[in-house]
C-alpha cells in the first residue's frame, strides 16, 4: 500500500478535496456519474474539475470531461496516461515500455488539485485494477485520502460486487464512502430490492439510486439536460462536505 510519507505528497500549497469515482467493475457507469457530478458542481458555482488519469482503448470519456469543463484542462492534464490497447494500465504501460511511477501520477493529480475547489477523479475499472508493479487503483485512492463514490449497476450480482468493493476500501483504511446505484435500461428481478439489501448490509454507507437516463446519456447535451433531473440525488452523493 502506498504511504504519503514514502512518496512525498506534502505541499506548501493547499490542495482541493478529491472525490474519487470508482466502480464495481468496467462498465459500471463511472463516466456518466463523473460527468453528472461535474456538471452539477459547476452549474452550482463551484470551480470543480475532473480527471481520468488512466485510460485504455477509446478516449471518448476524456473528450466528454474536456467539453464539460470547457477546455480548462488539456487532454494531457485530464488523462496523463493513455494506452491504445484496451487492457489494464499495467499491461498497456508494459507494451509501450512506459512504467507508471506512483509519485509521478500523484504529482500530476496534485497539479490539477491546485487549480480548483474540488477535483473529481474517474478511476479505471475496479479497485484492484493494476496500474503499475504493486500499484493498484486502491493504492491511489488511499494516497489521495479523499471521498469515494462507488458506481454500481443495479442488476443481479451488484450486492456481491458492492460488498467486495467496500471490503477492499476498508482494508485500505478508506471510510468516507457512498454508493451510486445506477438503474439499467431493463430492470431484472433483483433491481427492486438491491438498494434495500445494500442499506441493510452496509448501514454506515449511504446508497443513492439514480434512474436510467436513456440511451446516449453520456453525451455533453444529455448530461447538461439530465443533471437537472437528478440534482437532488447528485447533491446527496456529494454530501461529504462543501466544495
Amino acid at each position: 500500500m502506498i504511504r504519503e510519507s514514502a512518496i512525498g505528497l506534502k505541499s506548501e500549497r493547499e490542495l482541493a478535496p478529491v472525490v474519487f469515482i470508482t466502480g464495481t467493475d468496467t462498465g459500471s457507469g463511472k463516466t456518466l456519474l463523473t460527468a453528472l457530478l461535474l456538471q452539477h458542481l459547476r452549474s452550482s458555482g463551484s470551480s470543480a474539475l475532473a480527471m481520468k488519469p488512466f485510460c485504455s482503448g477509446g478516449r471518448d470519456d476524456v473528450s466528454l470531461l474536456s467539453r464539460l469543463q470547457e477546455g480548462e484542462l488539456s487532454g494531457e492534464e485530464i488523462n496523463p496516461y493513455y494506452f491504445q490497447a484496451p487492457v489494464a494500465p499495467l499491461v498497456g504501460a508494459r507494451k509501450v515500455r512506459r512504467p507508471i511511477a506512483p509519485a509521478d501520477a500523484l504529482q500530476r493529480i496534485d497539479a490539477v488539485r491546485r487549480r480548483c475547489h474540488c477535483l473529481l477523479i474517474e478511476g479505471s475499472g475496479g479497485l484492484l485494477v493494476p496500474l503499475g508493479k504493486s500499484f493498484f487503483v486502491a493504492d491511489l485512492v488511499a494516497a489521495l485520502d479523499g471521498q469515494v463514490v462507488i458506481a454500481a449497476r443495479n442488476k443481479l450480482g451488484v450486492i456481491n460486487h458492492a460488498l467486495l468493493t467496500c471490503r477492499v476500501l476498508g482494508l485500505y483504511g478508506v471510510r468516507r464512502i457512498k454508493i451510486a446505484l445506477m438503474d439499467c435500461r431493463k430492470a431484472d428481478a433483483s433491481a427492486p430490492t438491491n438498494a434495500k439489501i445494500l442499506r441493510e448490509l452496509l448501514p454506515a454507507i449511504k446508497v443513492v439510486s439514480l434512474p436510467f437516463l436513456g440511451v446516449g446519456a453520456d453525451t455533453v447535451h444529455a448530461v447538461k439536460r439530465n443533471h437537472k433531473k437528478v440534482k437532488k440525488k447528485l447533491a446527496r452523493i456529494l454530501e461529504f462536505g462543501t466544495f
